[in-house]
């Protein structure tokens, strides 16, 4: 379901229009908060070749990374589904949450309680000043839409989630689905 309105939980997808912009061209943003102040997202369908084993060597699991934006590249963040498992979590929504203590999450990858399913972690993230989020939408850079998945989408494959999420919208979009991600080199 399309909406105007931002509340922190929803999904950002980038219009087809975003072409050439190596970090938003066909992303899937999960809107981690948002408030007059401006807003901070995690691009879910941009995997990277890093695994947190190759970043944090003392993980010892490969779960991937992915590139969560161009803001703050140099630092890791994590979504999860467990906050009775990982303290100091911040609720995003639907089960949804941001962060936590990083010393009881390593713990727990190790010893095998947290799963691939449970967690994703990010390099950098996507942020927006006051208003600039909006601009973008009144610009038609974005299609917001809600989070069907709800907790799930933490597992969920990156693959070809941008062209899962065109193809629901349906319409004006079907065409899109298909196309190179980049048509000029067509």
């Amino acid at each position: 379901m399309i909406t105007e309105t931002l509340i922190k939980g929803q999904l950002l997808i980038s219009e087809p229009s975003i072409i050439g912009d190596l970090s938003f061209n066909r992303s899937v943003i999960l809107l981690a908060d948002h408030d007059k102040e401006g807003s901070v997202g995690f691009i879910i369908n941009k995997p990277l070749k890093y695994t947190i084993n190759d970043l944090i060597p003392e993980v010892r699991a490969r779960f991937k990374i992915y590139n969560g934006g161009p803001v703050e590249q140099d630092n890791l963040y994590f979504i999860h589904n467990i906050p009775d498992l990982i303290p100091n979590s911040i609720e995003i929504s639907n089960g949804i949450y941001w962060g936590g203590d990083f010393e009881s999450t390593k713990e727990l990858i190790n010893n095998g309680t947290i799963q691939k399913g449970n967690i994703r972690f990010f390099l950098g993230y996507t942020g927006w000043g006051e208003n600039q989020l909006e601009a973008e939408m009144n610009s038609n850079s974005w299609i917001v839409t809600s989070n069907n998945y709800k907790n799930k989408i933490i597992g969920k494959s990156a693959t070809h989630f941008w062209k899962e999420q065109i193809m629901e919208l349906g319409g004006e979009y079907l065409i899109w689905s298909n196309a190179p991600e980049n048509p000029y080199l067509n």
